[in-house]
């Protein structure tokens, strides 16, 4: 072979490849190894330095992480080392670290489901959706776990709550069906954290939120996700509405939260041509409503109470009065059930009989929620501020 056709196979020039054929037929094999192999390295730090080192570490700083050990050695003993460098030593001499490091668990994608209906996967996002041009809001909105369809019922308002969800699932129920499972984050809408009653203790009942109490009445089941990952799909779908469909309503400038429904509702249909997907099964997995359930009496805020002896009742900070009834005489002392539909009536109900219906309720606002309401605005305002002065 040529020198040239050497150095081309080699990845080296012609010249070291005469170098290498000088330097083979001086020293044979040898002179082929570098020059510098089983020479120690001349900047190498000293063995004593390293013992000193090992000493302090089990001595003195027993105890310290390694980064703060390399700290101490450097501000106390006037020692400059890398974290490294003392880290690969500590582990040399079986120093274990303070804090050992958790591996990362192996992780795997869930895939979709197979048929649309099996899973709905719900959840609220507070933004600021107008970017400035009013209030902050909240999409509340769910997605098909197969599918990647959304329902058209997805809808802003200013805040996550019960009956915003009941409302979505109300409007998408008896347009579609009822799907086999939800899920959907521990938010306190849909999952409590108290502690069970003794009737529910000697029932084997977990507490429930009104939502879920709807779901469970439904045959639908409520799975918790415990973390935003896990619910990956509809915070991917959030992340595309927060760039296309902000970018759809600033072209329209919408200011409210009535032209920012509107918007939604031209939107979404041309979102689902777009990004959703055939499932690996055709058939729908809906199930319809049984002709014996009515959905707005079991999608509604249910609640237990006493009546007073002026048959009246408390609700929401006010007192609902009972009217005279066929079916007793008199409501005194007797717990009655009252419900809140999603139409925002009031109806009260003795043994699954209604004595008492009202209109429209308007909502109690309570401290915690005027407390939200004022920082959200403050934060709203404070923000429009900073880019007005921009």
């Amino acid at each position: 072979m040529t020198v040239p056709e050497v150095a081309y196979l080699l990845g080296l020039s012609e010249r070291q490849v005469f170098r290498l054929k000088a330097r083979f037929r001086k020293w044979k094999e040898r002179g082929i190894a570098h020059g510098n192999r089983g020479r120690p390295c001349r900047r190498r730090l000293g063995v004593q330095l390293k013992e000193r080192v090992l000493r302090l570490r089990k001595g003195k700083y027993t105890g310290f992480n390694d980064h703060h050990f390399t700290e101490k050695l450097s501000e106390v003993e006037g020692i400059s080392l890398s974290r490294e460098t003392v880290r690969k030593w500590l582990r040399e001499a079986e120093v274990e670290a303070v804090r050992k490091r958790r591996r990362s668990p192996h992780r795997c994608r869930r895939e979709p489901m197979a048929q649309e209906g099996i899973m709905l996967q719900a959840d609220g996002s507070f933004h600021d959706w107008l970017e400035g041009r009013g209030n902050y809001l909240t999409l509340i909105g769910t997605i098909d776990d197969a599918t990647g369809w959304v329902p058209e019922d997805c809808f802003f308002a200013p805040h996550e709550t019960t009956l915003g969800y009941l409302k979505l699932f109300y409007d998408l129920f008896r347009k579609r069906g009822l799907p086999l499972s939800v899920y959907a984050d521990r938010h306190s809408i849909f999952w409590t954290g108290r502690e069970p009653t003794e009737e529910e203790q000697l029932l084997n009942k977990r507490p429930k939120t009104q939502l879920g109490r709807a779901l469970d009445e439904l045959g639908i089941r409520l799975i918790p996700a415990y973390s935003s990952q896990a619910k990956g799909r509809i915070e991917r779908l959030w992340g595309t509405f927060q760039d296309r469909l902000v970018s759809e309503m600033r072209l329209k400038g919408d200011r409210t939260e009535a032209g920012a429904n509107v918007t939604l509702k031209e939107f979404i249909p041309q979102h689902n041509r777009k990004f959703t997907r055939k499932p690996s099964n055709p058939n729908p997995a809906w199930r319809p409503i049984p002709p014996e359930i009515d959905l707005k009496q079991i999608l509604c805020i249910k609640k237990t109470r006493t009546v007073a002896n002026d048959n009246t009742v408390a609700w929401e900070g006010k007192r609902l009065q009972i009217p005279p009834s066929k079916l007793k005489r008199s409501f005194a002392k007797r717990e009655v059930e009252v419900r809140h539909l999603i139409t925002d009536q009031v109806e009260v109900y003795y043994k699954n009989q209604r004595i008492a219906r009202f209109g429209p309720q308007p909502a109690r606002q309570n401290a915690l929620q005027s407390t939200i309401s004022h920082w959200e605005d403050l934060r709203y305002t404070q923000k429009l501020s900073e880019r007005q002065v921009a």
